[in-house]
């Protein structure tokens, strides 16, 4: 719920990727419980998938975040509207 406050609140771009991380650790977190829950491996594995994604998530965020960072000088999301048409 933190995460999805977060996302819809902020307007930084850092902010917002935080937020998605927050998002991607409490979806693993769940599947790990329901793992232990049930006895089996399946929510581990399904969390290695969610941290490799998170992973590849970071790259691309942080690439976008600088390449907005040096053409508008500010990472603000109001600020990539511009790239739209």
């Amino acid at each position: 719920m933190l995460g999805l406050i977060g996302l819809l609140t902020r307007r930084n771009v850092m902010f917002t990727l935080m937020s998605l991380e927050v998002m991607l650790n409490a979806a693993g977190l769940a599947f790990i419980a329901a793992g232990a829950r049930w006895g089996q491996a399946d929510g581990q594995v399904m969390f290695l998938f969610i941290l490799a994604m998170a992973a590849a998530e970071v790259a691309v965020g942080l690439a976008l975040v600088l390449r907005l960072h040096r053409i508008y000088k500010s990472v603000n999301i109001d600020a990539a509207s511009t790239l739209k048409g």
